[in-house]
């Protein structure tokens, strides 16, 4: 069973396990701006760096977003999304007011479809409904070529290690 940590407690991470190696599944989630589909995963010819948080509406996710926004700037052919379960029109009001424009943020409120297939959805818990959060690089070829489930939600992940990671 896999777990991260909310606040020192073990949380259950519920859903299919990807791993590096694994080929990461193509999905649709919701976007922010305009309610259309983003697919994320797959094989899209490009390199994906998925960003997946509990919810824009925290101080560590919105900071998480905020850096990587200004770092996704200096990424070269790189798509850049961040997931969370937040609904689509709350997300789109924290990108305009936080200038959020070098990255697409998605919402998987529907269906749960990302969480489920990527292992990333909480379990028993006060946050049971969310996702953990975690950091995928997908290559070109929609293979997985890093990941990163933060072991304790309430702290950031390893920006420098997911940054190099998709370089």
């Amino acid at each position: 069973m896999a777990t991260t940590k909310f606040k020192g407690t073990d949380v259950e991470l519920l859903g299919n396990q990807v791993n590096v190696g694994d080929k990461a599944p193509e999905i649709k989630v919701v976007n922010s701006d305009g309610l259309g589909d983003v697919v994320v995963g797959g094989a899209q010819g490009v390199k994906q760096l998925v960003i997946v948080v509990p919810s824009l509406d925290t101080g560590v996710c919105a900071t998480e977003t905020r850096n990587f926004n200004a770092k996704a700037a200096s990424l070269e052919g790189v798509k850049t999304t961040v997931v969370s379960m937040d609904l689509p029109f709350a997300s789109g009001r924290f990108c305009a007011a936080e200038g959020i424009d070098k990255l697409t943020v998605a919402s998987d409120f529907r269906n749960k479809d990302f969480a489920n297939a990527y292992g990333v959805l909480l379990g028993g818990s006060v946050l049971a409904g969310v996702t953990c959060r975690a950091i995928f690089v997908i290559d070109e070829n929609g293979v997985v070529t890093y990941k990163e489930i933060v072991p304790e939600i309430t702290e950031e992940p390893n920006y420098d290690a997911a940054i190099a990671a998709v370089k």
